[in-house]
């Protein structure tokens, strides 16, 4: 009887909103990626090859890469923490706190990266007190991956609070009924259902973190060969005008993200198909 008389729906008919949709995604996302495309198709594949190998832009791969690696490593650990801080405790200021962890997407990413060259100076507030330690962060691999840290961890956090919320604290005191530690139930019972989430987050991470210009150039001190990120190069090759180069170098950016996000879409479905099963 309810398909006899139709179902009502919020949004438009199917053609409606599947047309919007792609009209979107094509002014959004195809047609700069066609531009991309097009510009890289100027030059010939022994052209392009020398482009994306060319030593001081292989240097740009190995610093962005490891800052990146390691960025999303600590965001893995210090991210977790923060969901189960938020989820599972109550305390003045939580709300405040809460709203922290959304700074770096409503903070401009050159403020972010002024911010933390001033205080990760050696004269600033947290670098003078690094500076006798003998640890420099400012103008160095150290203040990449700071940068780094700071605007990829809300995307660990975010994906992991949901799923702890729904996840409760029941599980973790029926394991504790049944004899197990604070250690075997987490490890046994909580962190199982976490790790989806926890892969995606990190690799939301590391992606964000591959294409970050703004917060890392004002803090890295771009020192070629040491210190210099694979966007700044691509900044550079526009600067010089040469539009081929730096379509090619973002190619292999664009190619590491298309990897990632092909990754987290498959550990997503697996994931799904288990909640399925077991159902």
């Amino acid at each position: 009887m309810a398909a006899l008389l139709g179902t009502k729906r919020v949004l438009p008919g199917f053609t409606l909103s599947l047309g919007t949709s792609l009209l979107f995604v094509s002014l959004i996302i195809l047609l700069p990626l066609t531009g991309l495309v097009i510009n890289t198709s100027q030059m010939g594949w022994e052209q392009y090859w020398q482009v994306v190998t060319d030593p001081r832009v292989v240097a740009t791969y190995k610093v962005t890469l490891s800052a990146a690696a390691v960025a999303s490593l600590f965001n893995l650990g210090f991210g977790l923490l923060m969901a189960w801080i938020l989820t599972r405790y109550r305390f003045p200021g939580r709300a405040l706190l809460d709203g922290l962890m959304d700074l770096p997407f409503a903070l401009p990413t050159a403020v972010a990266g002024l911010t933390l060259a001033s205080l990760f100076a050696t004269n600033g507030w947290y670098g003078a007190w690094l500076a006798e330690l003998g640890i420099k962060v400012s103008y160095t691999w150290i203040g990449i991956v700071v940068a780094m840290v700071f605007t990829s961890v809300p995307f660990v956090v975010r994906t992991v609070q949901p799923v702890l919320e729904d996840l409760g604290p029941e599980y973790e005191e029926a394991a504790a009924t049944l004899g197990a530690s604070p250690w075997q139930a987490f490890t046994r019972v909580v962190l199982p259902e976490l790790k989806p989430a926890l892969v995606t987050g990190t690799a939301l991470a590391f992606t964000r973190s591959l294409g970050e210009f703004g917060a890392v150039i004002f803090i890295a001190g771009n020192m070629p060969w040491q210190t210099e990120i694979t966007a700044l190069m691509i900044f550079i090759r526009l600067q010089e005008f040469d539009y081929a180069a730096a379509s090619a170098i973002a190619s292999v950016v664009l190619l590491a993200s298309f990897v990632l996000l092909f990754a987290i879409n498959t550990v997503q479905s697996r994931f799904m198909r288990r909640i399925r099963g077991n159902a």
